[in-house]
């Protein structure tokens, strides 16, 4: 099986969830590089290289062309904390061989650790992909990895492209848990504004006989699938990883996607509304609306399956692997 390397984009938890879903079903070592901290009890045989964040908060020199006159997506001139991050990849690759290279997610990166001569696994997202850096980076990888079921959603890579299903933490898991009617769980990994608990407790008062919690932020639960199978509804953003738990848990659900570079959560709802899987919100509901958004979830009768959460993380490991060997 050899040696996989996994860069593991630092903008919130979703890329590291993903790596964790991913990692049991994958033979051999791997070496992690993120500007994440490491994370507690990593599997075994692996090993976490903390980079330096690739915006260190030192001023960008004038004139840094970040875009390279648009035929990249991050890559400043004279920016020191870009440039170690990419030296210390540099610095493994040259000092052991790597069969393969998983990137989630960054242009810069999928071209440098190719240029490097290390076969790439590139993940995808969803929305409209199909500028030059992205088109570039899915030409030169091995394989192209989208956590969406097939035909999800249209990808502009030409080749290698393997959609595996939506990757949940949760697949495998036991859905012995009962709704309890009036429940309400807001997940506010991706719909955690300022002001969300204040707009919750709004909501709640604008629907007697209900009871709104929250899982995320500042009510962070380290394992939230007890609350999502005794939720009646749950309230989610469209983060790839929240549709693949709510997928995974059968959930009735209210989406709200967020605000996202290349309308990735646009995309992702538009999907789910078309199928009938989620009540679709383009923003988060006015106060008097709650009864009615709530009455239309609870009447879902969603389809799951669809999103192909079984065995996608195993059917991920699997295209990984396949790479190098």
């Amino acid at each position: 099986m050899g040696m996989t390397g996994w860069y593991l984009h630092h903008h919130g938890a979703g890329h590291l969830t993903r790596f964790r879903a991913v990692r049991p079903h994958l033979a051999g070592d791997v070496t992690v590089f993120s500007s994440l901290p490491a994370p507690q009890n990593l599997p075994p045989d692996t090993r976490w290289v903390r980079l330096d964040l690739d915006n260190d908060g030192t001023p960008d020199p004038a004139g840094a062309d970040p875009t390279a006159g648009g035929l990249l997506h991050w890559a400043p001139l004279g920016h020191a904390g870009h440039a170690r991050r990419l030296a210390v990849i540099a610095d493994a690759i040259a000092g052991q061989r790597f069969d393969r290279f998983v990137v989630d997610v960054s242009v810069e990166v999928a071209l440098f650790v190719r240029l490097l001569g290390v076969a790439t696994v590139v993940v995808t997202q969803p929305g409209d992909r199909g500028d030059g850096p992205h088109r570039l980076a899915y030409a030169s990888a091995a394989r192209v990895l989208a956590p969406w079921p097939a035909g999800a959603h249209r990808s502009p890579a030409q080749h290698g492209l393997v959609e595996v299903g939506g990757i949940s933490r949760f697949d495998g898991r036991t859905r012995d848990g009962v709704p309890d009617p009036g429940t309400v769980l807001v997940l506010g990994g991706g719909t955690a504004e300022s002001d969300l608990a204040d707009r919750v407790a709004r909501a709640a008062a604008a629907t007697p006989g209900t009871r709104w919690s929250i899982a995320g932020g500042s009510t962070w639960i380290e394992d939230p699938w007890e609350a999502l199978l005794r939720a009646e509804v749950v309230v989610a953003a469209a983060g790839q990883n929240s549709i693949a738990d709510l997928a995974a848990a059968g959930a009735r659900a209210v989406v709200v996607p967020q605000p996202r570079p290349f309308d990735e959560q646009v995309a992702t709802g538009r999907f789910l509304a078309d199928h009938k899987l989620a009540v679709v919100e383009p923003s988060w509901p006015d106060d008097d609306a709650w009864p009615v958004v709530l009455d239309q979830a609870r009447a879902l009768r969603p389809d799951w399956a669809l999103w192909g959460v079984t065995g996608a993380a195993h059917r991920a490991a699997d295209a990984i692997a396949q790479v190098g060997s």
